[in-house]
């Protein structure tokens, strides 16, 4: 087979442009030495920032303060280096090659609520976590005044902290008409502006690289369509990088509608099955309720729930309810208190990914083939969609 050798050199190019196109993953190391972690600690390192439950990526047990925890990354990422048990972490913005970690872990909080305070830390062999640290420092600099706006309305916040407590509306209607209580509202209402505005000004300062839509995902715990804008001004550069890529999923998300229901990885507090066929089989429709113990507006939309289900089930409905608790003991209270009358599942840790849920109460509707024929809608939404069957 002849070669032509005048068009080889061009090939050759072609290919190493198309090979360097891909982002090689090279190898990272975390020396970690954090005085006051006790010996046999756990501590992982997590995804940090994509807005999804994310499963360790490396581990390490502590030995007289040290730890180390290796993988492989393409590019700059961030991660948290994370205690399990009491719980505490550190934001790190890892990058490829040999970084150490060194500082104090301080325990505070009481009873079952102890977790590790991170103090004096210095990262040493991480330029992009010194530059994380310099474009975030605007942020950082808030809690000097978050502080002193607490501080400084610290006399009526217990004036009016302890009229709920008694249940005084009287007084607590008095106080809300005293000029401390107002000077104390002009002070969050500014100090929220002020946050409004440094939190734009950090992405659109970073909108042409993947800092931008990085800082955003950091910065902000949800998006709703209102931030759209917020995407838009981004060059094409930073929509098409690795946290670009996750923010547009935020924003646009492609939803399940038509689409076999996502994966299901439950734990049953009986021995009911909890797979897709067994849970719709006999049922018109599934509802599967996604909530958790400490979900204010869950646990206020049950009642209602409740009186609905007969009429629901009339219907050919039945619910399912998702508890996505990390903890199986607080699931199993909440149950216990709530007296839910239809199945009822622990999240393994799988399944609230499988579903995108971004916030809960969260509702999607299945058929009996388990196909998603509704997504995100409320009680009324779906009593409503009944009535038309």
């Amino acid at each position: 087979m002849k070669f032509n050798l005048r068009i080889a050199p061009l090939i050759l190019l072609l290919l190493v442009f198309t090979y360097s196109g891909y982002a090689q993953s090279k190898p990272f190391t975390i020396n970690g030495l954090i005085k006051g972690l006790p010996d046999g600690a756990k501590v992982e390192l997590v995804p940090g920032a994509t807005h999804q439950d994310e499963a360790p990526v490396a581990t390490a047990t502590v030995s007289q303060g040290k730890f180390e925890l290796k993988g492989e990354l393409p590019e700059p990422r961030l991660f948290y280096i994370r205690l399990t048990e009491p719980r505490g972490y550190y934001s790190l913005m890892v990058q490829s090659g040999e970084i150490t970690l060194t500082g104090e872990a301080r325990l505070s909080g009481n009873g079952g609520n102890k977790f590790y305070e991170f103090e004096h830390v210095v990262v040493k062999g991480s330029d992009a976590h010194t530059k994380f640290l310099q474009i975030k420092a605007p942020r950082e600099m808030l809690d000097s005044v978050y502080m002193a706006n607490t501080n400084a309305s610290k006399e009526i916040s217990e004036k009016l902290n302890a009229a709920a407590k008694n249940k005084d509306t009287v007084l607590l209607t008095s106080l809300k008409e005293t000029a401390a209580y107002k000077q104390m509202e002009e002070r969050e209402s500014a100090f929220f502006k002020q946050v409004t505005v440094t939190f734009e000004k950090i992405i659109h300062d970073n909108k042409d690289t993947w800092w931008g839509p990085f800082m955003a995902l950091d910065l902000y715990n949800y998006f709703t369509p209102k931030d759209k804008p917020m995407y838009e001004q981004f060059s094409q550069e930073a929509k098409d990088s690795y946290y670009g890529k996750l923010l547009d999923e935020q924003l646009n998300p492609k939803g399940f509608a038509g689409q076999p229901a996502p994966l299901l990885d439950l734990k049953a507090s009986t021995s009911i099955p909890t797979d897709i066929a067994s849970l719709t089989k006999g049922h018109k429709y599934v509802l599967v309720d996604f909530w958790a113990s400490w979900c204010g507006p869950c646990r206020r939309a049950i009642p209602a729930m409740k009186n609905s289900y007969a009429e629901l089930q009339a219907k050919g409905v039945q619910i399912v309810s998702v508890s996505i608790d990390k903890k199986e003991a607080d699931w199993l209270k909440a149950q216990k208190e709530e007296q839910l009358p239809w199945p009822s599942f622990l999240d393994k840790g799988k399944t609230a990914n499988a579903w995108k849920i971004r916030a809960i109460p969260a509702m999607f509707l299945l058929d009996e083939k388990g196909i998603v024929v509704g997504e995100n809608l409320t009680l009324e939404e779906i009593q409503a969609k009944m009535k038309e069957n």
